[in-house]
């Protein structure tokens, strides 16, 4: 059980939004810069999207030191102070896994039973995030029951929060589980688990 448990928690470990997120823009191809001077901070900033401004800073730093223990990333260090950090081989293997351009969601050889919900309701001032969570919904195979509600027959909870960490559509989604969605003879025949 405890061998279990240690699998469970290896294979959980990436799971985290903002590591997916720190992972998906360092394979995008974005340095970090690190530097204790403040004019080098705002500098460093500035060069980097507004989403990634929000992570806690500390906690960054908790993550690309455990990016750095686990080998993700190496790292170099400037004549002026600042360190860089690139993704190494193994970094961009474990970005790979979670490419939102390149996601999809693994479908098991047979059907648990559980139907899983994805609902949304983000505001038309941020349409373009609505229409791309709609879009990227489709493109993963859900099936949409009604404008703002699809559903799919997979576990597919770490790729609707990686989705959602990267659209920055948090607030706005639901995921939920239900072994009960009545009638569903056209969900089993649209998935094809008759």
């Amino acid at each position: 059980m405890k061998r279990q448990n240690k699998i469970d928690n290896r294979s959980r470990k990436w799971t985290s939004p903002a590591k997916q997120k720190v992972l998906a823009m360092l394979s995008a191809g974005i340095a970090l810069g690190l530097t204790r001077s403040y004019q080098k901070q705002r500098w460093i900033l500035k060069q980097i999207p507004k989403e990634f401004k929000n992570i806690n800073r500390q906690y960054l730093y908790r993550i690309l030191r455990e990016f750095y223990t686990d080998r993700l990333v190496d790292y170099r260090e400037n004549k002026d102070g600042i360190i860089t950090l690139i993704l190494n081989e193994k970094g961009k293997e474990r970005a790979l896994q979670m490419n939102f351009d390149r996601l999809e969601i693994k479908r098991p050889k047979t059907w648990d039973g559980e139907w899983q919900l994805v609902a949304f309701d983000v505001p038309e001032k941020r349409r373009k995030i609505r229409d791309a969570f709609r879009n990227k919904l489709k493109e993963l195979g859900f099936y949409e029951l009604h404008h703002s509600l699809f559903v799919f027959p997979y576990p597919c909870r770490d790729e609707i929060d990686f989705i959602v960490e990267v659209l920055d559509a948090r607030p706005y989604v639901i995921y939920g589980q239900i072994n009960n969605l009545s009638p569903d003879a056209k969900l089993r025949f649209h998935f094809k688990l008759y």
